[in-house]
């Protein structure tokens, strides 16, 4: 089982990013801790600390459930692009590690999904 983020512009050629449920989980740990938190903190992923303190413009993918919930609206993903592409630019510098690697190649293909949205103004579809 697996999760698959794409646009929902119908195009079933259109680009899309997909992980394992284990997988979306790690590159959203990467992300949280991108961000400066630890994602196994927060409620919902273990912890008690509440999702409204934390202040991200990563919020909409990152207290996103795996399977359920709605679809992330043009103007979440017009506010999640600038951040995701500056944690790329700051990240592909360190390292070659193979994992770390992986994530930033998970973000630019999320990067590449989220700028098609924009184009197409379609919402980001979670199947």
């Amino acid at each position: 089982m697996g999760l698959v983020l794409f646009p929902g512009d119908g195009d079933v050629t259109s680009p899309d990013v997909f992980w394992s449920c284990s997988g979306f989980n790690m590159f959203r740990q990467w992300l949280a801790q991108a961000e400066g938190f630890t994602l196994a903190e927060m409620h919902g992923f273990g912890g008690d600390r509440p999702q409204s303190s934390v202040s991200t413009p990563l919020a909409p993918l990152l207290d996103h459930p795996d399977d359920d919930g709605p679809d992330l609206t043009p103007a979440q993903c017009a506010a999640m692009l600038p951040r995701l592409e500056a944690i790329i630019d700051q990240r592909q510098h360190d390292g070659s590690d193979s994992v770390l690697q992986r994530r930033i190649d998970d973000a630019r293909q999320l990067v590449t999904v989220l700028r098609l949205c924009l184009d197409k103004d379609v919402e980001l579809i979670f199947g």
